[in-house]
């Protein structure tokens, strides 16, 4: 089926009390995982891309695996752009096909990010694709982003309504205790800022870092309102589990179908748990 718009799956995950899995995607093989756990579970499914997987595989190379995937399956499928950090990346991947993008100005001082924000929003909006923003910064590394804990700063409430009044995004990342790459210890997230938001603001929350945050976290904060989040780190944990124990197993191994293969089965299977864990199973 075409590619659809990140707005569409949160009017649906919000009108379901869900949460629709977005999976980082680098390479053929996460496409075709996230697919096929996403067709198994009967799921809607967000394939995102960071500056970092463009890079290494290209926007053309990108754009063209998830289009085939989107076009191939019968489950609903965005392509989104994840941490995009400036106006001219955006207009590139909405111009290349993608059918949301998150720009990230979270970085700049408050009125700078919504101006930044609106700046994409009018581009976006005249071409029916979805904008996802961030405020307050979310700890870790994100590819070529780092943001080092001290660094990392909660969202604002009353700074996530004004932000949201000023903008209409569609979609909001928000900073309430979690972190991308992996965890040094459990992650204590702030689910009383997490509930003001979600009264405060109108529109779906998006929350980034979630490898390693408990299950009972998640399920918590789907119930308070995220209604997107964001996995990476638990699919490259699973690729490469998977390729070492082949490689292990049978070192003398050249074959890249046999050594991709089952870290390709077992990044789908991750999935699968995470699609369930938010809900989302049979709400294709």
């Amino acid at each position: 089926m075409p590619m659809v718009t990140l707005a569409e799956l949160m009017a649906k995950a919000e009108e379901g009390k869900y949460a629709v899995g977005a999976f980082n995607c680098n390479n053929m093989e996460i496409v075709q995982a996230i697919i096929m756990a996403a067709e198994a579970e009967r799921a809607p499914v967000v394939i995102q891309a960071s500056q970092g997987a463009i890079k290494y595989a290209g926007l053309d190379y990108i754009v063209a695996l998830a289009r085939l995937a989107g076009d191939k399956t019968s489950v609903p499928v965005a392509l989104h752009l994840d941490h995009g950090t400036s106006f001219e990346q955006c207009v590139q991947c909405i111009s290349s096909g993608f059918t949301s993008v998150m720009i990230d100005g979270s970085k700049h001082a408050l009125e700078d990010n919504i101006a930044l924000t609106n700046r994409v929003l009018s581009v976006a909006r005249a071409v029916g694709v979805s904008v996802e923003a961030e405020l307050g910064k979310i700890g870790g590394t994100e590819d070529d982003i780092h943001v080092d804990e001290k660094d990392a700063l909660f969202t604002d409430p009353e700074e996530a309504r004004y932000f949201v009044d000023k903008t209409g995004v569609d979609a909001l990342a928000v900073a309430i205790g979690t972190a991308h790459g992996q965890y040094k210890g459990r992650p204590e997230l702030d689910f009383d800022r997490l509930a003001k938001i979600e009264q405060l603001v109108d529109v779906p929350l998006v929350l980034h870092g979630s490898s390693g945050v408990p299950d009972e976290d998640i399920r918590r904060a789907i119930e308070i309102g995220v209604r997107k989040v964001n996995i990476d780190t638990n699919l490259r944990e699973a690729f490469t589990e998977g390729v070492r124990e082949v490689i292990s197993q049978k070192p003398n191994e050249i074959d890249p179908r046999k050594i991709l293969g089952p870290a390709k089965e077992r990044m789908s299977e991750i999935i699968r748990e995470k699609i369930r864990l938010f809900g989302s199973s049979n709400k294709a």
